[in-house]
């Protein structure tokens, strides 16, 4: 056995393996002898065929197998040993091999193509995001409170509508005769009255039932999220809906608010000794704080991924890749999709693979798989339903089984493994960014996040 290498480029190598017959017969010899002792032939017993009749019938196959087997294993060593960083996968030279006969040749000398990686650093001192930090305001606490003890509060379905309550029934565009107009919407929709913007419409609604009739112009009556979501409209639509609708209620829902008391404390932290309202709003706001940084990792992950990527303006070996992604045998890939899509799709993942080996030296940031059983378990803990008479380890020990047995199913858990990749990314960033924190609105963060 023997491997070298050619250099074709600065990023290009061919190299080159030469097998020997003593390489790969012990394995041939091995395989013939179980094929001796196994075969059924016509007009000889098991196993009593003729060592030549096997060889003539079956050594060609078993030599290609063998081969290739040894041809797989010693390529893959050599770029592990050379430590050679490749990109895609070495593709058979074909025309330098030649042909290949497995039951005329003893030797054999084949040729690969091999992308190398190319060399770069990532400079931090050059990655200039700011870490953007939404400030929690006493109007954020009101809004969560108002979301939270809706969320526990009474739900009834009222015969008649009353103030704050949510319509359910078929909205029909008019034209201006105040008939229905055709082509117009059509619809089953559903408004919420505690978005009615001009409270002197209310009138209109209260006290109807259903099968009863309501006209109203939604512009005037309701914001545009609302005619977006009531009417089925993108945004560009909904803002241009200036017409009347008949609406015919079919049904009302209602929620009467949860009181602000320890009722109320208990289900939305239960276990924790919340005394009155303003310790339950300082949880309230602390729960808001975390959200907002999650958001904010995301968004500082996102900010300077694409900084390295800006950053990165190394070589890369654009025509092997081109033919290595269009050897693959997708259909959907021809060497013109590959070219139509090549600078928008291919070189960004490319350089972001090259980038993320770098990141791996630093440090890792693919989850592990204790990290995933952790992030598991802890999940569970939360929701965990205590089983009478169980001991603190016992519960433990039950809440890893089931915790490990989740983790060993990758499609179930995609979503943890991504969020998992972005907190050690995040945290990676963090210490090599060292980042100025920036407090902004929830305006301006959500302005920043569409940039």
């Amino acid at each position: 056995m023997n491997i070298t290498r050619e250099k074709l480029s600065d990023l290009e190598l061919c190299i080159k393996v030469d097998i020997e017959e003593n390489d790969y017969i012990e394995n041939v010899n091995k395989q013939l002898k179980e094929y001796q002792h196994k075969a059924t032939i016509p007009g000889f017993r098991k196993g009593m065929a003729p060592k030549g009749l096997i060889e003539r019938m079956y050594k060609s196959a078993i030599v290609g197998d063998a081969v290739q087997n040894q041809l797989n294993t010693s390529l893959f060593k050599y770029i592990d040993d050379e430590k050679l960083h490749i990109l895609g996968m070495p593709m058979s030279n074909d025309e330098k091999t030649g042909e290949v006969d497995f039951g005329k040749q003893k030797a054999f000398s084949f040729f690969f193509d091999v992308a190398v990686a190319p060399e770069f650093s990532i400079e931090w001192d050059k990655v200039a995001v700011k870490y953007n930090q939404v400030s929690v305001t006493t109007k954020d606490v009101d809004a969560e409170l108002k979301r939270v003890v809706e969320r526990y509060g009474k739900f009834e379905t009222p015969e008649t509508v009353a103030a704050g309550d949510f319509l359910y029934g078929k909205a029909v565009e008019l034209d201006k005769n105040g008939k229905a107009k055709e082509g117009g919407i059509d619809t089953f929709s559903s408004f919420n009255l505690a978005n009615l913007k001009d409270a002197e419409l209310l009138p209109l609604f209260e006290g109807k039932k259903a099968e009863d009739k309501i006209v109203f112009n939604p512009s005037k009556a309701f914001p545009t999220a609302d005619i977006e979501h009531a009417l089925h409209l993108d945004t560009a639509a909904a803002k241009k809906f200036k017409a009347d609708v008949e609406f015919t209620l079919s049904g009302v829902s209602r929620i009467t608010p949860h009181e602000v008391d320890a009722e109320l404390f208990q289900m939305v932290f239960p276990g924790q000794d919340v005394k009155d309202e303003a310790a339950f709003r300082k949880l309230l706001k602390k729960e808001i704080e975390k959200a907002n940084n999650e958001q904010s990792d995301y968004l500082f992950v996102n900010q300077v991924r694409k900084a390295l990527l800006d950053q990165f303006n190394a070589p890369l070996p654009e025509a092997f890749l081109k033919r290595w992604f269009a050897s693959r045998g997708e259909k959907e890939l021809t060497p013109e999709s590959i070219e139509a899509d090549w600078n928008d799709k291919y070189v960004p993942s490319l350089k972001w693979e090259l980038i993320e080996a770098k990141l791996e030296e630093i440090s890792p940031v693919e989850p592990t798989n204790n990290q995933i059983v952790d992030y598991i378990k802890d999940i569970l803990r939360r929701n965990d339903q205590k089983v009478e008479g169980e001991k603190k380890e016992e519960t433990e020990d039950r809440l890893e089984k089931a915790a490990r047995s989740i983790a060993a199913d990758r499609k179930n858990i995609a979503q943890v493994v991504d969020r998992l990749y972005a907190d050690n990314l995040s945290k990676l960033f963090k210490d090599q960014v060292k980042p100025e924190v920036e407090k902004v609105s929830a305006k301006e963060f959500a302005e920043r996040a569409k940039a």
